[in-house]
């Protein structure tokens, strides 16, 4: 049985090739994290990032490019007591996204500033190195 206190998620460490990576923050709060969300029942990680990248940034993932990281876990930025496990993907877009429904901002960051960014503990302490990481090795 699943631990209640877990949510289990897919997001995706998308860069856009030019030493930025996409960060974004739902509406009503203060941090910025990937997007992405909950993995509903019956669905993959994959399906899952698929669906909540369209539904929240506009971009659709052609799976064969969408690269797992990897499974991570941190304290939920949003929901105090209660953690993300998070299945991360890999993307590169070259387009700007389309934030809708709840998402009220998202940025393009390198991670200088990123770093200096209200950050959810998942992307501080794991995308992040990731991405510096990805940069290194690109």
């Amino acid at each position: 049985m699943p631990d209640a206190k877990t949510i289990r998620i897919a997001a995706a460490l998308i860069d856009d090739g030019q030493g930025r990576t996409l960060l974004v923050r739902k509406a009503g709060t203060r941090w910025f994290m990937q997007a992405g969300g909950k993995i509903e029942s019956g669905e993959s990680p994959l399906e899952a990032l698929c669906r909540e990248l369209h539904e929240e940034i506009g971009f659709s993932v052609d799976h064969a490019t969408a690269r797992h990281l990897g499974c991570f876990t941190a304290p939920a930025a949003n929901e105090p007591g209660r953690s993300v496990q998070a299945e991360l993907f890999h993307v590169r877009i070259a387009h700007d996204p389309e934030p809708s429904l709840e998402i009220e901002e998202a940025v393009w960051a390198d991670p200088a500033t990123a770093e200096a960014m209200p950050l959810a503990p998942l992307t501080r302490d794991h995308v992040l190195p990731l991405f510096s990481a990805l940069a290194v090795n690109a």
